[in-house]
């Protein structure tokens, strides 16, 4: 398998001839609605096999190392195993692709119209998204999201975590 930053050298042109044969869905594992696509992803039937995997964790890190994971935690984010990266309103119709059921769909979805309907449902998910997201428990480090702002990762110490500091 190749890496993104060994394909990414290629170029998108060279990218879009590399065929798709495995997709990896990028999804927060702290967030309802993306755990709730998550395993609704899993019951599909898949054309294209799809690894899904919680997005900074460590396994995330060791299969992409040069992936800006702090990107991936704004918005959805799938690899292909060609090195393809698609983000955002792109990675929705990708993984519909991958699915039997979804790929005509898909096929609709990936007209200029089509992506604006998807920008428009992601964008709707991620209001949800926001509306729902609680910081971590404790003073731990982790992202936050602030409506006038939109998301940013709060950091905390490693001294300070659990709240043993007065900062």
């Amino acid at each position: 398998m190749a890496t993104a930053a060994a394909t990414a050298d290629r170029g998108a042109a060279d990218l879009r001839s590399v065929p798709v044969r495995r997709l990896t869905v990028l999804y927060d594992a702290n967030c309802s609605l993306c755990v709730f696509v998550r395993n609704w992803l899993v019951r599909q039937r898949q054309l294209v096999p799809l690894d899904l995997v919680p997005v900074g964790s460590d396994e995330a890190r060791r299969r992409f190392p040069e992936l800006d994971h702090a990107a991936a935690y704004e918005e959805i984010t799938v690899v292909g195993d060609g090195g393809q990266v698609y983000r955002g309103a792109s990675a929705w119709v990708v993984c519909l692709w991958a699915l039997s059921a979804y790929r005509p769909l898909a096929h609709r979805m990936s007209t200029p119209s089509g992506l604006r309907f998807a920008r428009g449902a992601v964008l709707a998910a991620a209001k949800y998204r926001g509306s729902q997201w609680q910081p971590p428990a404790g003073g731990a480090s982790g992202w936050v999201y602030d409506p006038a702002r939109g998301w940013r990762y709060v950091a905390v110490p490693p001294a300070c975590e659990g709240g043993d500091c007065d900062a």
